[in-house]
């Protein structure tokens, strides 16, 4: 058992702010805390703001990265779960974007009392089509992404970036997005968009009992508005906002609409 210090220390653990409550923010596939600056350091005035680098990104501990571990969201669940113990957070707001939505909706099943509301931005439950439910994904499709990301990891970085981030009207955004996908250690990233491209968490949506927000932008190559529909309808206490904006990070493409969609909902 990791006593507090080295928990935060692994995740690279931050924490800003002046309030009694915690919110924490959570980063996707390919990104560290950087991905929330511009939406967290709005609610430093209001709440205790707590960001962090899942273990393989940003700053975090690469040598606390287990492939067994982490081959399921179940293991970055976990993590989060134990940050909340080491800062002993109850009733949390959780802000997870994309991939990360699944991984604070796991850690709230885990923790129940740590995370009261959970914000899911860009959230999908499973990326592959399957029967009637459209992921936004053919298993062909993923098995193509996963050989391109292994055979040119920087080649992967500067073609997907552009597309997950949309706005191509702002090309400056794609670029950091393709900056940070490139600063990921190679290895690290195959395993985590495995993992992450084929986790499957639909079972899991009904038993959500946190407050929820599915937040949801109208045009999302990962996950489409139909994948915010659906998580939406299975989590039993949830709310959904389609934001009028475009691509997959609307927390670096439009931090003023996520951030008053938050303040909304809190």
């Amino acid at each position: 058992m990791l006593d507090s210090a080295m928990v935060l220390a692994r995740n690279n653990v931050n924490i800003s702010g002046a309030g009694s409550r915690a919110m924490m923010f959570a980063h996707g596939f390919g990104c560290d805390q950087h991905m929330w600056t511009e939406v967290a350091s709005e609610f430093e005035a209001d709440f205790r703001v707590i960001l962090f680098d899942h273990v393989g990104a940003g700053r975090s501990d690469l040598a606390a990265y287990h492939p067994a571990k982490y081959a399921a969201l179940e293991g970055y669940a976990e993590d989060v779960v134990e940050i909340g113990r080491a800062l002993g957070l109850k009733d949390a707001i959780f802000v997870g974007h994309s991939v990360s939505a699944m991984i604070g909706a796991l850690a709230t099943l885990e923790a129940p009392g740590m995370f009261s509301e959970l914000v899911m931005v860009g959230p999908s439950p499973r990326y592959i089509d399957d029967g009637d439910y459209i992921g936004g994904f053919s298993h062909a499709q993923v098995d193509e992404l996963l050989e391109f990301l292994a055979d040119n990891h920087l080649g992967w970085s500067a073609a997907m970036a552009p597309a997950i981030m949309g706005n191509p009207e702002r090309p400056e955004l794609g670029e950091k997005l393709a900056n940070s996908f490139c600063a990921t250690d190679p290895e690290i990233a195959r395993q985590f968009a495995h993992t992450t491209f084929f986790s499957d968490n639909r079972a899991d949506l009904p038993r959500l009992t946190a407050r929820t927000l599915v937040m949801q932008c109208r045009e999302d190559i990962i996950a489409p508005p139909c994948v915010g529909e659906y998580v939406h309808a299975q989590i039993p206490n949830s709310e959904y906002l389609l934001l009028d904006a475009t691509g997959h990070c609307p927390n670096l493409s439009a931090p003023k609409e996520v951030t008053a969609a938050i303040r909304a909902f809190v």
